[in-house]
């Protein structure tokens, strides 16, 4: 009896042990789907008129819309069009980064070897609950005696969001 007794309890005891060998666990999964961000223009940038000047000059276009010229001029009673460009991002209420050129270069149109050169681009975002309104302005460079005319680049410069 005493032998069935203990071959009763190490059959118990090597059950017991394997029971503790391995656990598994019900795990659950879950996913959410975001929309895309999405970016639109609605105004191109547009510096104006700007009078050339003996020295090189500037003039810096805020995202507000005021233009400042530093060693050239602009004229209040002919501004031409002047506009900060302007995108509408929508983004589904996630944060997102902005990203804009280092420099652009605009082209005289009869003449191609002239440029303007356009960087320190800055942005102003009204933002709302799904949907921003980015402002973005930027500085022209003029060098000293540049050419009258009218200069643009038909490929454009790219701003870029994306989800942070």
């Amino acid at each position: 009896m005493k032998k069935i007794l203990f071959l009763f309890i190490v059959l118990s005891a090597q059950q017991f042990c394997l029971a503790q060998a391995s656990a598994s666990a019900t795990v659950e999964s879950r996913a959410t789907v975001i929309d895309p961000i999405q970016i639109d223009k609605s105004v191109d940038l547009d510096f104006g008129n700007v009078i050339s000047a003996y020295n090189p000059g500037s003039v810096i276009l805020s995202p507000d819309g005021s233009r400042v010229a530093y060693g050239v001029e602009i004229s209040s009673s002919i501004p031409g069009n002047v506009a900060p460009a302007e995108a509408v991002v929508t983004h589904g209420n996630n944060n997102y980064a902005i990203t804009l050129p280092t420099s652009f270069s605009l082209y005289h149109q009869e003449n191609p070897n002239q440029i303007l050169v356009i960087d320190q681009f800055t942005v102003e975002a009204l933002t709302g609950e799904n949907i921003d309104v980015l402002k973005i302005g930027a500085t022209l460079n003029l060098e000293a005696n540049q050419p009258a005319g009218y200069y643009t680049n038909d490929s454009g410069f790219n701003v870029t969001v994306s989800y942070n």
